[in-house]
């Protein structure tokens, strides 16, 4: 039985092959990455079944080998599946079951989930998918707690994500599992997107994604975000901007969908997720610097948004490798 190793991904492929999906995991973990050291993941495509692979299209597939390249596979990713109703092959399950039992991240993406359940991988565990097989999810497998709203659900060892592009969101927080959040924003840059997209849960919020905002807006919330550690109030920011209190309300929510005081709040708790996982300052210094005053104020805020405690957050995202 060969090693496992953690620097390896195993992506699967199969008849039918969902390519988007494909694509998306093939992009952060496939491609070549020197910028990030001899430690990047090396990823190799496994064929899930025996016979002829085509892709949706017709493209044809070829693999770097067939289940014999799990045992040693880190990560095995599931990019999607040939449909919720679809059977997968039983060596196919059986190889993930024993992936698993060794230690293997196992990550899905889409309708990638309908393989974890068959295996018996998701039983008691929170999972999701796209959301036009929710229902269909949670009604075949009814023990899964089915997580309806989500882009992505992180169980450790086993990951699920939602429809197509969450998966290129899910592949990107395994990034920043893996190799802390410098590495995960460097990826997403590359592929001109954001590093976490918030979905309407609680989750780990980036920093919003900024819309179109004028000059003055947009120097105003640069300046912001560099001086996080002083007090911004609706007032100032109107005075800085050269608007009035509502001018600052409407241009805020047009350009980041949020108030200024959300908007402000979100800048802060950033701010503190980054010195939490790339510095050793103490928590009551992370939170003068991300502008929250006091440790308190800062742990209820980061509680209430990310369902952790600085401290706890800091141990979860350390750089593992």
């Amino acid at each position: 039985m060969p090693t496992r190793d953690q620097h390896v991904v195993a992506i699967l492929a199969y008849d039918g092959l969902c390519l988007f999906e494909f694509g998306c995991a093939f992009e952060v973990f496939g491609l070549s990455r020197p910028e990030m050291g001899s430690n990047w993941y090396r990823c190799v495509i496994a064929a899930a079944e025996r016979g002829s692979l085509r892709g949706t299209g017709g493209v044809q597939v070829v693999a770097d080998g067939g289940l014999e390249l799990l045992p040693k596979a880190g990560t095995i990713v599931i990019p999607g599946w040939r449909g919720p109703d679809a059977a997968a092959p039983r060596p196919l399950l059986k190889a993930l079951r024993n992936a698993h039992a060794r230690g293997s991240r196992l990550v899905s993406i889409c309708g990638g989930a309908f393989v974890l359940a068959q295996a018996g991988l998701l039983t008691g565990r929170r999972a999701t998918t796209h959301w036009h097989h929710i229902k269909k999810l949670a009604a075949a497998f009814p023990d899964i707690a089915v997580e309806p709203d989500v882009l992505y659900v992180d169980e450790g060892l086993i990951m699920t994500s939602a429809g197509s592009a969450a998966g290129l969101d899910l592949c990107i927080h395994v990034v920043r599992r893996d190799f802390g959040a410098r590495a995960a924003n460097s990826v997403a840059r590359r592929l001109v997107v954001a590093a976490h997209r918030d979905g309407g849960q609680v989750q780990f919020i980036e920093r919003p994604v900024q819309r179109r905002a004028g000059a003055k807006l947009s120097m105003l919330l640069e300046t912001i975000r560099g001086r996080l550690s002083e007090s911004w109030t609706v007032e100032r920011m109107a005075r800085d901007a050269c608007m009035s209190a509502r001018g600052i309300h409407r241009h805020m929510r047009d350009a980041t969908g949020m108030a200024p005081g959300e908007w402000l709040l979100a800048e802060r708790l950033a701010r503190a997720r980054d010195l939490l996982e790339e510095t050793r300052l103490s928590v009551e210094m992370v939170a003068v610097e991300a502008g929250f005053g006091t440790a308190a104020t800062l742990r209820n805020h980061f509680k209430k948004a990310v369902g952790l405690s600085p401290a706890v957050y800091r141990s979860r995202f350390e750089v593992r490798i």
